[in-house]
């Protein structure tokens, strides 16, 4: 699927690195007018000259700011045909009844907020452009319990409704909304986890491939999502995974669980007298 979106402009959130940079190199192969944003004006600005991309300062949390980013893309592509909300991120770990309500708003705040507000401003922009298409970014987390991680599942559950709402609402304007369900992509992001072999190793042996994602193989679903070949899928969540929803969650046990057995264990049981 080489070419076939020249004349067609894309912002892409949490552009500069990991996921969000293997869609964006896609889109700019395939002849998109790419803007990339993010918190980090450093990233940004190396990322946009490796792959031939626009940059824009900003954080998807602040709504001024994400309605600025899909100026600067409209202008940049003179018209907007194509948002990814990829920004996101685990702000908080641990059980749910020893998370604090600061955790709790920032998880929330990064990847549903943020995710809610690139939707809100995009699909507007691209409605006016003639219609288009947004893909928003889930997990693996938003269909299967991740024990001391449930705040981030939570907001990725949360991203699946917003989506299959969003593509409800929008299907009128011509503007199609889908999510993509990554399972183990290693990422700067994801070192926690993929550093660690025990938890590496449980995420393999719960894929019926055998092994971990790259970040081009989420470009690629992308990149069917927002084209013309997908002309007629909306409200869909499109799990690249190697078939890890098809059987449980992580045990995290190694990398977050041990630090919280005890407090845990002291919190929920009665005391001994």
């Amino acid at each position: 699927m080489s070419g076939g979106l020249e004349g067609r402009s894309a912002l892409v959130t949490g552009g500069g690195s990991g996921i969000g940079l293997g869609c964006a190199r896609r889109l700019v192969e395939d002849g998109a007018t790419v803007t990339i944003c993010g918190r980090t004006e450093a990233r940004l600005r190396d990322a946009a000259e490796e792959i031939g991309a626009h940059w824009v300062v900003a954080d998807v949390t602040q709504e001024d700011q994400v309605h600025a980013a899909v100026e600067a893309a409209t202008a940049n592509g003179g018209g907007l045909h194509i948002a990814v909300a990829n920004a996101g991120g685990g702000m908080t770990a641990g059980p749910i009844v020893m998370t604090d309500l600061e955790g709790w708003n920032a998880t929330l705040a990064l990847n549903l907020t943020g995710t809610f507000l690139t939707i809100k401003h995009a699909a507007p922009a691209i409605g006016r452009s003639g219609g288009g298409a947004i893909v928003a970014m889930s997990s693996i987390a938003g269909a299967l319990t991740h024990r001391n991680l449930g705040v981030y599942a939570i907001t990725k559950a949360g991203v699946e409704m917003l989506v299959r709402n969003a593509a409800d609402e929008l299907g009128q304007f011509g503007v199609r909304v889908n999510a993509i369900r990554p399972g183990l992509v290693p990422t700067d992001a994801s070192s926690v986890l993929d550093g660690d072999e025990a938890t590496r190793q449980d995420y393999l042996d719960q894929m019926p491939l055998g092994h971990t994602g790259e970040t081009s193989d989420i470009g690629a679903a992308v990149r069917y999502l927002v084209g013309d070949d997908s002309r007629w899928v909306t409200g869909q969540v499109f799990g690249v995974d190697g078939g890890h929803t098809l059987r449980r969650g992580p045990d995290l046990h190694s990398v977050i669980g041990q630090h919280f057995e005890g407090p845990l264990r002291d919190l929920m049981t009665p005391d001994a007298g």
